[in-house]
């Protein structure tokens, strides 16, 4: 198992790699009401992967949901993405979108992807080099080819049958509010509660500062079994966090229930509180 996070350190030492390249995976907006601390900066000589619009099927009602291959690999290649690049994605939160990303270059059969652990405010902290944010910039087509990997994203109907085979384990990314239906979901129309039978993960159990815990407090956490493993939240950003905690510790094959609740929710589809 190839690690899939790497240090601010790691990362500054490798600058000069000419295989490297740097994504930011910005999300301007979130539906956790975090903020970005610096909105004007970024990694020196990041590249934008816009995660909203060109990384999404925009002609889905759904929000965020995954791109077709052609128009994931035509946005890579415009990215210069090489089909040797060596990719580490970050974010402006810490760790909140750049999973999402990285898993996102897993689906379309990439391996040298990683995540940098505590994202931009991890960088600047530790003194590292930033620029100004740059909105438009152009670079040398790559020849980044997308393999997509269709075991890795799961539909509603498929996350329906698990209910009755109990197969895969579903954990749910959201605040325990939200899956125990306290809390209103903040997007207008969604029932509240959670998928019969899911597990209540919340993606701010498994950070402390803006990084992943350690291995052995996510092992304790997360208290995985031998199962396979299906990933939802509210719109398959942060079910992407916990998916990479389990990565970090666990072989189990591992999904994303790509419509997560934008779908789940204001359907007829069964539901628990």
């Amino acid at each position: 198992m190839t690690h899939p996070i790497v240090s601010a350190s790691w990362l500054q030492a490798n600058l000069n790699n000419p295989e490297l390249i740097i994504l930011e995976a910005r999300l301007d907006q979130n539906q956790s009401n975090l903020e970005n601390q610096n909105p004007d900066l970024q990694i020196k000589g990041a590249r934008l992967f816009d995660i909203k619009n060109n990384f999404s099927d925009t002609s889905n009602p759904l929000p965020n949901t995954f791109p077709s291959t052609e128009q994931f690999t035509t946005e890579s290649q415009k990215l210069g993405i090489n089909k040797n690049s060596i990719i580490v994605v970050y974010d402006t939160l810490g760790i909140y979108s750049s999973p999402r990303a990285w898993w996102m270059f897993k689906a379309m059969g990439h391996s040298e992807v990683y995540v940098l652990d505590g994202g931009l405010p991890e960088w600047i902290k530790e003194g590292f080099p930033t620029e100004n944010q740059q909105q438009t910039n152009t670079y040398s087509k790559g020849d980044f080819e997308g393999k997509f990997q269709p075991e890795l994203i799961k539909n509603k109907e498929q996350i329906l049958e698990n209910i009755s085979t109990k197969e895969a384990v579903l954990m749910d990314a959201r605040s325990s509010d939200r899956f125990h239906a306290t809390q209103e979901e903040p997007r207008a129309g969604m029932r509240s509660g959670h998928i019969p039978g899911s597990i209540n993960t919340p993606f701010t159990e498994l950070q402390r500062n803006g990084k992943y815990k350690s291995p052995a407090e996510l092992t304790e956490i997360l208290n995985l079994n031998e199962q396979p493993l299906l990933f939802t939240c509210g719109s398959g950003i942060t079910a992407c966090i916990v998916l990479l905690a389990c990565e970090l510790i666990s072989d189990n094959p591992k999904a994303i229930y790509d419509g997560s609740w934008t779908e789940w929710g204001p359907s007829d589809l069964p539901i628990e509180k």
